[in-house]
């Protein structure tokens, strides 16, 4: 399940607005797909939340759950999709799709599913098939195991062409983990531009900067210099960090501030090679090691794309942190392999 993308919330303002809606969800997948187990969109008459991947395969599921929405089929369907001639896709794969109405009585599990999405808190969705209805609970744990099974069923991983769900089974979606923490401090240009890249990813985006007139901007934390510093220096291991503000001392600040602190498994500052090579002969002035010198990353972004403008650079910074973040992810998950 897309922790960054509320689905539920999606779905609970459709409720609000007195609206029918569906929710689609991959169960499983076999092959080539367009999106892996456990994506999910919601569908209404006029409109969609998400997305499956597109193409034949998604405009046959929203045709399905829009038909279901009129109340003359059964109030949810396990539909399979080959990839192929049939659909007029070449990815070769298999899909297996539930699609469920969500009506009032969704709205107690969608709240709680919504609220820990909104605050990072790992879940499990279960799904009990009872005759003609599904019955939803939500189940907080403690913490996620390496690479869990999107979608069990049964407790062996859903499969797009075993067995379907029967009668008392329980279909069990866990959550993704929490997302990565980022800290961007600086909200001019690019630091917009940056907020905007990343507000659909799987980062949770801190947003901070010095000036009272930046407290206009929604989602900036305006804070003191020396407050910004002290959050600099208390980042945790697992968080990103992009300094960018409107002050080179500020600049400085941050940086030898999150070099002290040995959080941050990245810390990006923004400047061109002139900037970074004043910058590291003052960190050295003040005692930092070449070890401590090497975790800062300046300039920012691909180093392919010499674009000055805010989106470019934006984008640049976002695919950056994007490869790092799978990066670490594989070779988390090659250690745990390993000591197996």
């Amino acid at each position: 399940m897309n922790a960054h993308k509320n689905w539920a919330r999606a779905a609970l303002s459709r409720l609000d607005a007195d609206d029918h809606a569906a929710l689609v969800t991959v169960l499983a997948t076999e092959g080539s797909a367009p999106r892996e187990a456990g994506t999910k969109m919601v569908v209404w008459e006029g409109g969609q939340s998400g997305t499956i991947g597109g193409g034949n395969l998604e405009h046959q599921a929203t045709s399905q759950a829009r038909r279901m929405l009129t109340g003359s089929q059964a109030a949810f369907a396990i539909q399979d999709y080959p990839l192929g001639p049939l659909l007029a896709q070449c990815c070769g794969g298999r899909v297996r799709l539930m699609i469920e109405r969500v009506e009032a009585a969704s709205r107690d599990w969608l709240t709680e599913a919504a609220r820990r999405m909104d605050a990072d808190q790992p879940f499990e969705l279960r799904t009990r098939f009872d005759p003609g209805l599904l019955t939803k609970t939500i189940a907080p744990i403690a913490a996620l195991d390496a690479d869990p099974p999107a979608v069990r069923l049964g407790g062996a991983p859903a499969a797009a062409r075993g067995a379907r769900p029967d009668l008392g089974d329980e279909l069990v979606e866990r959550s993704e983990a929490p997302r990565r923490p980022l800290l961007l401090f600086g909200a001019g240009h690019v630091g917009q531009a940056i907020a905007r890249a990343f507000a659909p990813l799987p980062f949770k985006l801190f947003w901070y900067d010095s000036r009272a007139e930046a407290a206009e901007i929604p989602g900036v934390a305006v804070r003191e210099p020396a407050e910004l510093a002290a959050l600099a220096m208390g980042a945790t291991p697992q968080a990103y960090g992009l300094v960018l503000t409107h002050d080179h001392a500020l600049d400085y600040a941050l940086a030898s501030a999150g070099l002290a602190g040995g959080g941050f498994s990245y810390l990006g500052l923004i400047g061109s090679k002139t900037k970074r090579a004043r910058f590291m002969h003052r960190l050295r002035d003040d005692g930092f090691s070449e070890l401590a010198l090497n975790r800062l990353t300046c300039p920012i972004g691909l180093t392919g794309l010499k674009s000055k403008a805010p989106e470019v650079i934006a984008v640049s910074v976002a695919a950056d942190l994007l490869m790092r973040q799978e990066a670490a992810q594989a070779s988390n998950d090659e250690g745990l392999r390993a000591s197996v």
